[in-house]
């Protein structure tokens, strides 16, 4: 059958590389010389290979022939074409279909020539006058694994400065509190749950305004995607700029609901929230709870639970939420920690979890570490208690705070 887009005749047993074939590779002839052309054909049908051939005279039918085609294809290139010279043909050939394996043909006499199309983007040359069926079949199906190759390391090398563009996109993100001198201390530990992902639905951020107060959020948004982060990340900026702009307390809860109804992608996404005050005198602390679970009050080497009255979790009802101030007193040695429930959550055995009590009796033995080792304590044990059960399923985030002693 004559080189006209008829399957060449399959004449060896071999199957060669079915990775590629089982995807219906073809083999396109980009040549005007019609006794070139069944050449080659013939070749091809005494190779061990069984590809689909198809022939196109000129450069400009071949672009339209891979434009449509669906499947991979070997593009055996003659340099000679009524419509485009030389290494020309290569180049264009390259930048409209990218996806193809391209073998050059060359004369005896174009020896360099096939070098420098290979430099231009194709995956291999053949000299015409030393063409056998065995050199063409292994040209083809190496090219088209070269390509593959190709592909496959372009495409691992994309998503690799994605990853790496997102994960400093998302350091970018992550808070630093805001604080004017070093009278107040923070200590802070953030785990994102979600895989590969440095941000996650729980956020947290400390500001200290112009009068020495210093503010405090810790919230948990419902679910563990990228939606979910980036939702989280709203919300604790919308909360920073409140504060900036002296947003009453209560008032920035009520903002956070808004903000979260608006940008959730889901209308079932919800967030709890635990915001504070701590006034300049240092004496007290204002809390209102959304929702949040409680918290750990350290005096001392002591610790204790507190659970401040809580309102609803934003986003259930929106517009219905009724939240309340809390006034804590403060001794000079209390501190304050907050947490997220994915630090208390993880399973410890069939049918338990650590639960709330669980971690006070884990944080009691700690109580004389100092806030940063406190933290990485807690967040270490529940990690190895979980360990065995799958882990810490959820995201963590813990916040250590209190005022360093006056001197």
């Amino acid at each position: 059958m004559g080189p006209t887009g008829i399957p060449a005749q399959h004449a060896g047993s071999a199957v060669a590389d079915a990775s590629v074939w089982d995807l219906g590779a073809a083999v396109l002839l980009v040549e005007d010389d019609s006794g070139d052309a069944l050449l080659v054909e013939e070749m091809l049908a005494d190779s061990e290979l069984d590809p689909t051939l198809s022939w196109c005279k000129t450069l400009a039918e071949a672009r339209r022939f891979l434009r449509a085609s669906t499947t991979p294809v070997c593009v055996l290139l003659d340099l000679h074409l009524p419509d485009v010279h030389g290494l020309d043909a290569v180049r264009q050939l390259v930048e409209s279909a990218p996806d193809a394996a391209v073998v050059v043909l060359t004369g005896l006499a174009e020896a360099e020539t096939g070098l420098s199309a290979v430099a231009h983007g194709a995956q291999d040359y053949l000299v015409k006058d030393r063409i056998d069926p065995e050199a063409l079949g292994r040209a083809v199906r190496y090219a088209l694994q070269r390509k593959n190759a190709e592909r496959v390391a372009s495409a691992i090398r994309t998503s690799q400065l994605i990853a790496q563009e997102n994960a400093r996109l998302e350091r970018a993100l992550l808070p630093i509190p805001l604080l004017h001198d070093d009278g107040f201390a923070v200590a802070a530990r953030y785990e994102a749950g979600r895989a590969h992902g440095l941000l996650s639905g729980d956020f947290y951020d400390v500001v200290q305004t112009s009068d020495g107060a210093v503010h405090a959020v810790i919230g948990d948004v419902s679910g563990h995607g990228a939606a979910e982060a980036a939702l989280g990340v709203c919300l604790r900026v919308a909360w920073r700029t409140a504060v900036l702009t002296g947003v009453s307390q209560l008032e920035k809860i009520g903002l956070l609901e808004e903000i979260l109804v608006a940008e959730r992608s889901d209308p079932h996404v919800f967030a709890t929230v635990t915001a504070l005050v701590f006034p300049p005198e240092r004496d007290r602390v204002r809390v209102v709870r959304a929702g949040h679970p409680g918290m750990l009050l350290r005096r001392g080497t002591e610790v204790g639970w507190v659970e401040p009255e809580a309102g609803m979790a934003l986003g259930l009802l929106p517009g219905t939420g009724r939240w309340a101030i809390t006034e804590l007193e403060l001794f000079p040695d209390s501190e304050l920690v907050l947490f997220t429930d994915g630090l208390f959550e993880g399973r410890t055995g069939p049918r338990s979890r650590l639960g709330e009590e669980g971690l006070l009796e884990m944080a009691a033995r700690h109580g004389s570490l100092e806030p940063r080792a406190f933290v990485d304590t807690l967040v270490a044990e529940a990690t190895e208690s979980a360990s065995p059960y799958g882990g810490l399923a959820d995201d963590v985030a813990v916040l250590h705070l209190g005022w360093r002693p006056e001197s």
